[in-house]
């Protein structure tokens, strides 16, 4: 059985583009532009919480690696080095080399240098962290949404949520659209250069992780606003072909995560620069609502009317989503 400097030296040791020195030291050395700030986050994918145990090594190398540069892309910043921390319950050599096998495609199609990490022995576990930069002041916050912007998202949100509920047997989806929903769960795509294109543009965003409500909701508290969902402005189109249940498709769009898709808010004379983004990128970009100077977070129906809803994604000491 190989050993925990053998793993590293075979499966984890990788040439670097923009790293003044990579994995081989106690640590690496960093050169940050001039004129940039750093940016930096970490998301941890815990076996059993995150994902599947006999999830595919390689699928689960990418996914780890693409829900970090995912947090670079909300905050406008251009991803640049990522490191990961790897608990595992044996040295089993096959299963590793497919994990940094798809982690490292991941990070070289985002031109992110793998740059060190550790492994231990443990429960299954991966952490990766990740560094970015973007120009002084021009990172997209959380807290900076305001009265009258319009709300918009990226892609086709909830699809990852209906793949997880076929995994799990509780769907079955239409023709090829499992494929495509589990694709979307196991190997999501950051939206960096969309993240990058909306600086000077957005007034706050974020991806999506835990359910669009329960990720809209750090954007209302952080801005002290409100805001309101125009039902049939949602993107509902291929989860009702892929399902062809409209409450689960309104679910798995409202609720459901894993798609890591942007959620951004924006000025409404800016309008048609999100729309020429959307072209430009070929990214479908859905304007869903809009902010309100009031707290609180309602659903227009497509009647006119307006109903509450509850703003509370996952919580991992909560275990609820919403809505029902």
């Amino acid at each position: 059985m190989p050993g925990e400097f053998d793993l590293i030296r075979r499966f984890f040791h990788y040439p670097t583009s923009h790293t003044d020195l990579g994995v081989g030291d106690d640590a690496a050395l960093l050169r940050a532009r001039p004129g940039m700030q750093l940016v930096v986050s970490t998301d941890m994918l815990v076996a059993g919480t995150h994902f599947l145990p006999d999830t595919d090594p390689f699928l689960l190398g990418w996914k780890a690696a693409a829900v970090n540069i995912s947090d670079m892309a909300a905050m406008a910043a251009e991803p640049r080095w990522i490191t990961l921390a790897l608990a595992l319950p044996h040295a089993d050599e096959e299963w590793v080399s497919a994990l940094a096998r798809g982690f490292r495609e991941c990070c070289e199609g985002y031109c992110v240098d793998w740059i060190g990490g550790d492994t231990t022995r443990g429960p299954l576990n991966l952490c990766p962290t990740v560094f970015g930069e973007v120009p002084f002041e021009s990172a997209v916050r959380r807290d900076g949404a305001r009265h009258g912007d319009d709300l918009w998202i990226s892609g086709w949100p909830g699809m990852a949520a209906l793949g997880l509920a076929q995994l799990q047997g509780q769907l079955q989806l239409v023709g090829g659209w499992a494929e495509s929903c589990l694709d979307r769960l196991h190997r999501p795509l950051p939206r960096v250069a969309l993240g990058i294109g909306l600086r000077g543009i957005a007034s706050a965003m974020l991806d999506v992780s835990d359910g669009l409500l329960g990720d809209l909701s750090h954007i209302l508290e952080r801005s002290q606003v409100g805001a309101i969902i125009e039902e049939t402005a949602l993107p509902l189109e291929p989860l009702l072909a892929a399902c062809k249940i409209t409450e689960r498709a309104t679910a798995a769009l409202l609720g459901g995560g894993d798609d890591y898709e942007l959620l951004f808010c924006v000025p409404r004379e800016k309008r048609g620069q999100v729309e020429a983004l959307s072209r430009h990128f070929e990214l479908p970009l859905h304007r869903i609502g809009r902010i309100l100077d009031k707290s609180g977070l309602w659903l227009q129906r497509g009647d006119g009317v307006c109903e509450a809803l509850a703003a509370r994604g996952f919580d991992h000491f909560v275990a609820a989503k919403t809505p029902d």
